[in-house]
């Protein structure tokens, strides 16, 4: 994938490609994911979202020794899946109508998935995708504000479950915290009654 080349879901809710942020006008490029039906195009994943490329025409995401990799106009790599064990058959990056974007086996009888952007969310939560702890990363997962409107790096704000409270809490600087829903009651927050 590079350019001007885009994938697109099989139900045409999501579209992924190369894209620059709001009315930046430098010449920074993130390979992201959108909602492909609405006229306005809202960023809702983006996978090198602290090294952007400067030129999209000679940057390339591919499959690259078992992993999506991602390598700037150098052809040095600048993101990747990291991933230390995959498959030995072919593999395939889909890019689902859930918004859930995935590196899984290719095999003719297999549906392994290896990777998916469910895991690794930036700061959109999207319908289906899961919040709290992950047993098999054994981390916490959370989204993450961007810096600014023109920046999609990691800014002051992100949203997490607590292990151990159940309520949903909003921290500044990912340590102070800035809001909370108060704890599930089987129904509602209690500090989120409507």
């Amino acid at each position: 994938l590079s350019g001007d080349q885009t994938i697109i879901s099989n139900g045409w809710n999501f579209e992924l490609g190369f894209f620059t942020p709001g009315n930046s006008s430098r010449s920074n490029y993130y390979i992201g994911m959108w909602y492909k039906k609405n006229s306005r195009r809202t960023i809702v994943w983006v996978a090198n979202r602290e090294t952007p490329v400067s030129d999209r025409i000679s940057s390339v995401l591919r499959i690259s020794d078992g992993n999506l990799v991602l390598f700037n106009e150098s052809q040095i790599p600048i993101w990747s899946t990291n991933l230390s064990s995959t498959s030995s058959g072919p593999l395939e990056a889909v890019l689902q109508d859930d918004g859930n974007f995935v590196l899984r086996d290719g095999s003719a009888n297999s549906s392994k998935l290896l990777w998916q952007s469910f895991d690794n969310p930036t700061d959109t939560w999207l319908p289906g995708n899961k919040m709290g702890n992950n047993n098999r990363s054994k981390r916490n997962m959370h989204i993450i504000s961007w810096k600014n409107s023109e920046d999609p790096a990691p800014g002051p704000f992100a949203l997490e479950l607590q292990q151990y409270f159940s309520n949903y809490i909003i921290l500044w600087n990912l340590s102070v915290p800035y809001w909370n829903s108060g704890t599930w009651n089987g129904k509602i927050f209690n500090k989120v009654p409507e």
